[in-house]
C-alpha cells in the first residue's frame, strides 16, 4: 500500500495502523507477519509500527509471538473487528500519555463561544463513533480491494 496523505479527523498514527491491519487480514488466514515486513511494505519506520502494534496487542486486537517465525496476527477474524475498537484502543493509550483531561481551571473561563464549540466537537465525535462502530475491518478490506480494482491496468470494478 502507498502511503498518502492521512486524514485528519483519524490521525497519522489510526492511518497507519488501520493500513497495517488491512495487510495482516489480507488474505483472511490468521497468517503471521514481522513488523519489518509490515513497515517495508508500507514504508514506515519499524520502531514506529511496532508501538502501534504494541498498543493494539494490549487491547486484544492482535496477538503477538516471538521468533524467527512470529510476528503479529489479527486476534479475531476482520468482520469482528470494529474500527471503534481500533481508534479507542490508539486514542485511550494515547490520551493517558499526552493527559488530554483539562483541568476545571481551564474550562471555567470559556466564553459562551468556546462552549458551542466545545458542544459541536463533542457532537462530531459522537457521530464519527457511531460511524466507525458500524463499520468493521472487513468492510474496509471490501472498499480496499475496490479501490485496488479500480487502479488496475484493466480498470475493472468489484461489485457485490
Amino acid at each position: 500500500m502507498a502511503s498518502g496523505p492521512s486524514s485528519p479527523l483519524l490521525g497519522r498514527q489510526v492511518v497507519h495502523a488501520l493500513k497495517a491491519l488491512l495487510e495482516l487480514a489480507e488474505d483472511g488466514s490468521p497468517r503471521w507477519r514481522s513488523v519489518a515486513s509490515l513497515a517495508g511494505s508500507q514504508a514506515l519506520p519499524a520502531p514506529m509500527l511496532e508501538q502501534l502494534l504494541l498498543r493494539l496487542r494490549r487491547s486484544g486486537l492482535l496477538e503477538a509471538r516471538r521468533g524467527r517465525v512470529g510476528g503479529y496476527r489479527l486476534a479475531r477474524s476482520a468482520p469482528l473487528i470494529s474500527l471503534a475498537e481500533v481508534v479507542a484502543a490508539l486514542e485511550r493509550q494515547q490520551g493517558a500519555m499526552n493527559g488530554r483531561d483539562e483541568p476545571a481551571s481551564a474550562t471555567a473561563t470559556l466564553t459562551a463561544a468556546d462552549r458551542v464549540a466545545q458542544l459541536l466537537e463533542r457532537r462530531l465525535r459522537a457521530a464519527l463513533e457511531r460511524e466507525l462502530g458500524q463499520c468493521s475491518l472487513a468492510d474496509l478490506q471490501y472498499d480496499l480491494r475496490s479501490a485496488q480494482a479500480v487502479l488496475s491496468d484493466t480498470g475493472g470494478i468489484l461489485l457485490g
